[in-house]
């Protein structure tokens, strides 16, 4: 199939299916015209770097783990993709540890913030028109 029909069934625009193409995730024939042509398997290969790019993994890390689900039965492959995968889970773990803390920040304030604002809505005013009459 062409690279139109690709991105009709995958929902992944053309300019998504080039870049794939170019970081090594994705390969197709070339016609004589130099059209791109993918199997009929591209479908779900695309759907699987669209899982992993969900997931949060960059275009490296998918070249990485990609080769485990070509070459399945490849020990060296299958312990390279483990070593990749560990990685990720360490940097997501330590993103969430970040935004924890972040977000720890910034309940903080808040409550700060509403304090200040209760005090604000209970202190009396003074400097109103009705102070200079007096």
């Amino acid at each position: 199939m062409r690279i139109g029909e690709l991105a009709r069934r995958t929902g992944v625009s053309p300019r998504s299916l080039r870049y794939y193409e170019d970081q090594g995730l994705l390969t197709s024939s070339r016609s004589d015209a130099g059209q791109r042509h993918y199997a009929d398997a591209a479908v779900q290969r695309v759907a699987l770097i669209r899982q992993l790019f969900d997931a949060g993994l960059s275009s490296r890390v998918i070249a990485t783990v990609l080769p485990c689900v070509d070459l399945p039965g490849d020990p060296g492959v299958a312990e390279e993709t483990f070593t990749a995968m560990m990685r990720e889970r360490d940097r997501i773990d330590a993103d969430i540890a970040h935004l924890i803390e972040t977000r720890d920040a910034l309940d903080a304030l808040i409550r700060a913030n509403s304090r200040h604002r209760a005090q604000l809505s209970t202190a009396p005013t003074t400097g109103g028109a009705a102070d200079l009459m007096l």
